[in-house]
């Protein structure tokens, strides 16, 4: 039975693998076109400061490119599955194509100049605006360019321009800094050295970028790739658990069974747990077979709304007090309004159906009471038929229901059929009802035994066109 807050919509679907790999193929050949405007570069006038920064810009393009193209490949592959313990990799995301208009590549990168010789700083426009500065303000030296980077992060400032003043090592890193009114950028820093004819550092040239977008956007990322990779591991474990829950309450017996074990009237029994096409919905779908302390035999099967660990612990709380009632001998229908008592007072409020029988094999006489159930079917001579339903409503829609209790005699060769609605509904209702059931009444006048009447119905109805989880359950009679 579906949850009441059931929807069928159609899931969001990951983008096709060709689209993405064509991505990757063009994202590569611009990658090799940058960098063989970067190897131009490499040769050509170090004094030149334009040229410096055109050289400096197919660095970061080239730079982003391959970040691009990472990300693009992790899409193809698809998120990872985080094994326990391991720690989560931060992504990065690609640069924004370059342009003059705000917040572009080139309105976030600004130059700088600081000449050892005369203690002149020459800053680009954009620097200025980069550091919320004013041309009027002066550009930041050396020594005062740490007074606005956050505490953590002057020592690495400090570092990356000793080891570039002294020992002639590029800066290639990122700090944060703090503008008027306390907003925090993050910077990242390119440049090294510019000697003169001696071979003595003159100067420093670098380009920074504003890149506190893109980092935003990495965090972004993580955060969404740590969810996800949560989420998987919290539906994973939960599926798992679910399934235990289910193993651990459905019936221990497998394959057949015989009661009471000796009996012209003696029922063989068979039952089979069908999951849904999507083998994570686990549901509170049950069956049970059970003898009585008097002799007779409890037949029985049932549902609850929902899926997952709660819809199953209900269904452990529910058969668990179905099978203490059916051996302290309470009728049918009673039991079914105990039963109701019982949904509704839990804590977390849901709606069941169940089918009840007690089945005496002296007198052949089944009891029954169902409430919003599918009437159990009876196959005898090559043809079926439901049995008629008593009233009673679904567990758990109403207090205070009465259930109605009938009664049926059964013959040797008879064959009984309990199941929940899950195995018969099909996507856009094809084949759907119990006249799809009946139909095999020919395959039921044939077999031998119930494990082969359950085996024709999981050939039948075992695809993987249901949309929830289901139970059947099979007694023959005189066997």
């Amino acid at each position: 039975m579906p949850s009441h807050l059931f929807a069928d919509r159609p899931a969001p679907q990951p983008p096709e693998r060709d689209a993405v790999d064509a991505l990757i193929h063009r994202t590569r050949r611009l990658r090799g076109d940058v960098d063989a405007v970067r190897r131009d570069a490499v040769v050509i006038d170090e004094d030149d400061p334009q040229l410096r920064w055109q050289r400096a810009l197919c660095d970061l393009a080239v730079h982003h490119l391959d970040d691009l193209d990472g990300h693009l490949g992790q899409l193809r592959e698809g998120l990872p599955v985080q094994a326990a313990g391991e720690p989560e990799p931060v992504a990065s995301a690609g640069a924004p194509a370059a342009g003059s208009q705000p917040g572009s590549l080139l309105s976030r990168v600004g130059s700088a100049e600081w000449n050892l010789l005369t203690d002149e700083v020459s800053w680009s426009d954009e620097l200025y605006e980069i550091f919320g500065r004013t041309p009027a303000s002066g550009a930041l030296s050396l020594d005062e360019l740490p007074s606005v980077l956050i505490p953590e992060d002057q020592p690495l400032l400090t570092s990356m321009v000793t080891a570039c003043l002294v020992d002639g090592k590029p800066i290639d890193g990122e700090f944060r800094i703090l503008r008027n009114g306390g907003h925090m950028r993050t910077l990242h820093m390119m440049g090294e050295p510019v000697l003169d004819a001696d071979g003595c550092t003159a100067s420093m040239w670098a380009v920074l970028r504003d890149v506190s977008e893109l980092r935003r956007s990495e965090r972004a990322v993580g955060r969404t790739r740590e969810s996800a990779s949560r989420e998987h591991h919290m539906a994973r474990t939960e599926h798992r658990m679910a399934v235990e829950l289910q193993e651990a309450v459905l019936p221990p017996w497998r394959g057949s069974l015989r009661l009471p074990k000796q009996g012209a009237t003696a029922l063989d029994i068979a039952g089979h747990y069908l999951p849904s096409e999507s083998s994570d919905l686990i549901g509170g779908d049950w069956y049970d077979a059970m003898e009585l302390p008097d002799g007779r035999t409890m037949l029985t099967a049932g549902d609850l709304t929902g899926h997952g660990i709660p819809a199953t612990s209900a269904m452990a709380m529910l058969l668990g007090a179905l099978r203490g009632m059916a051996m302290a001998g309470i009728e049918p229908g009673a039991l079914m309004g105990h039963l109701n008592q019982l949904l509704e007072s839990t804590v977390q409020p849901a709606l069941g159906s169940a089918v009840y029988c007690r089945f005496d094999p002296e007198t052949g006489s089944l009891a029954w009471a169902q409430a919003g159930h599918p009437a159990p079917l009876l196959f005898r001579g090559g043809a079926g038929r439901p049995l008629p339903r008593p009233d009673g409503v679904l567990l758990g829609a109403a207090s205070g229901v009465t259930y109605e209790q009938d009664q049926v005699r059964l013959l040797p060769g008879d064959v009984l059929l309990l199941h929940t609605d899950g195995l018969t509904r099909r996507r856009e209702n094809r084949g759907a009802g119990p006249e799809s059931l009946l139909a095999i009444a020919p395959r039921f006048a044939q077999a031998r035994t119930a494990q082969d009447c359950v085996r024709a119905v999981v050939e039948e109805f075992g695809g993987a066109e249901r949309p929830d989880d289901a139970c059947v359950l099979v007694a023959r009679i005189g066997a």
